[in-house]
């Protein structure tokens, strides 16, 4: 009975650890979407808020151009500043 109860629980922490494994591959790529989502909508909520003639649609489009633009920005200027050379 004993031996049943410990493959039952190995294969119960295998299972778990791919999961784990798995999940950790996956959430880098998630938390990157998530973010930019963070970022359009606090956009948005100050174009709203300071604009009330514009749409939503419109707010929208601006600020997912604007999250885009910087995110672009930021990867360009990560490549440049790792393509100089180090001082002899």
């Amino acid at each position: 009975m004993t031996r049943v109860l410990t493959i039952v629980a190995t294969g119960v922490v295998m299972l778990a650890a791919a999961q784990l494994i798995t999940a950790d591959a996956m959430g880098q790529s998630t938390m990157g979407k998530r973010q930019t989502a963070v970022q359009v909508i606090t956009c948005m909520k100050k174009r709203m808020f300071v604009d009330k003639e514009i749409s939503y649609n419109a707010a929208a489009k601006v600020c997912k151009d604007q999250v885009n633009s910087r995110s672009n920005k930021l990867v360009a200027g990560a490549l440049v500043a790792s393509d100089s050379s180090a001082k002899p």
